[in-house]
């Protein structure tokens, strides 16, 4: 319980940094989203700021508007079954935070129950495997990513949609437009190298954690 508890707050703590406006945009800028998307800029963060707020904090329902240049009428930036897509994106990642919140739950109980120094020792070496063994996870699917990335890309969204509820045509699609092929590769050898250097820093201290304990 304590291994896998680890592995999954790694992991949320890891993703939660990227989920963030200021890194969005950073991404954005890096893989020129204005030249596909032809908003300005201004345009393009407001867009994708309402997005992500629905995405992390549920304050709507991806319903946010674009507005037209010439009479600033709105129309909806994406499409119905886009809408229904990042619903159930949203579906996934709440799952995931429940997890998270579970695994922080579980580790501060067990942590603040366990006294022998024994005990105390292996609760340390489990943090450690967790640790460990999510790191040696992602590895593995990261290197899978850089080799076959569509691949990858299409064994993930299996795993968690639907058959044809993820795939839209990058020409008119302004969710592709936003969040375009290079954001996503890039955003993925990015998450992959945090949750790895934070699962092997971890893993590290907890081991020496333990053999301080066991040693005393």
């Amino acid at each position: 319980m304590i291994g896998i508890a680890t592995a999954l707050v790694l992991l949320g703590g890891s993703i939660a940094p990227f989920l963030t406006p200021w890194y969005v945009h950073l991404e954005q800028s890096r893989t020129a989203v204005y030249s596909n998307a032809g908003m300005t800029w201004a345009e393009i963060d407001r867009v994708t700021t309402s997005i992500l707020g629905d995405l992390v904090f549920w304050q709507g329902d991806f319903g946010v508007e674009e507005y037209n240049g010439y009479d600033r009428s709105g129309y909806p930036a994406l499409t119905d079954a886009e809408r229904a897509h990042m619903r159930d994106v949203r579906n996934v990642f709440t799952g995931l935070w429940v997890l998270v919140i579970a695994g922080i739950v579980a580790l501060v109980v067990a942590f603040r129950r366990i006294r022998a120094p024994d005990n105390r020792a292996r609760a340390w070496r489990s943090v450690r495997n967790g640790a460990g063994i999510l790191a040696v996870a992602i590895g593995v699917a990261g290197v899978f990513a850089i080799v076959a990335f569509d691949a990858a890309f299409e064994v993930f969204h299996r795993l968690f949609f639907s058959a044809g509820s993820y795939t839209f045509d990058p020409v008119h699609s302004r969710l592709i437009q936003l969040f375009p092929e290079r954001f996503w590769s890039e955003t993925a050898i990015m998450v992959g190298s945090v949750i790895i250097g934070a699962a092997v820093v971890t893993a590290w201290l907890a081991g020496r954690r333990a053999s301080r304990i066991a040693a005393a």
